[in-house]
């Protein structure tokens, strides 16, 4: 498998280093490994939804009643 690092991750989704390592650090990655002091996320990986946003609250609003 073919990983990417947080500065390409922050590259191709176009958020900041710091808020994909809170993505990481939360396990909203999956596959996503930290190797020492280093994340490395799958390069097939997808931006996960930002819940402070509109469609953030409204998935998790969603997912709040189904349950």
């Amino acid at each position: 498998m073919d990983y990417m690092t947080l500065k390409e991750a922050s590259e191709k989704w176009g958020v900041s280093i710091r808020q994909i390592n809170y993505y990481c650090a939360g396990g909203r990655i999956p596959g996503a490994v930290k190797v020492a002091t280093i994340w490395l996320l799958p390069k097939d990986a997808e931006k996960p939804v930002d819940m402070r946003t509109k469609q953030g609250k409204e998935q998790k609003n969603a997912k709040d009643t189904l349950c």
